[in-house]
């Protein structure tokens, strides 16, 4: 059973906490051009990445060669 020292020390870590997540979201920078707060945002994601190299792919598919195999 938690006592009232271990209980005290605990509310003042949340408390803590709290004000830090609260000085986060007012001192973050607002950026007014959508585009900002898009960027990045799925670059991890694998379907994301699937689609890159699908259009890596048929970027590369377009290169024209001669007979000899040498890009044009």
């Amino acid at each position: 059973m938690l006592d009232e020292a271990n209980l005290e020390q605990r509310l003042l870590t949340l408390e803590q906490t709290v004000a830090d997540l609260k000085h986060r979201v007012i001192d973050a920078p607002i950026s007014s051009n959508w585009l900002e707060k898009v960027i990045g945002s799925i670059s991890d994601e694998p379907a994301f990445l699937e689609a890159l190299e699908y259009g890596r792919s048929l970027r590369q598919g377009d290169i024209f060669t001669d007979e000899a195999g040498e890009q044009l």
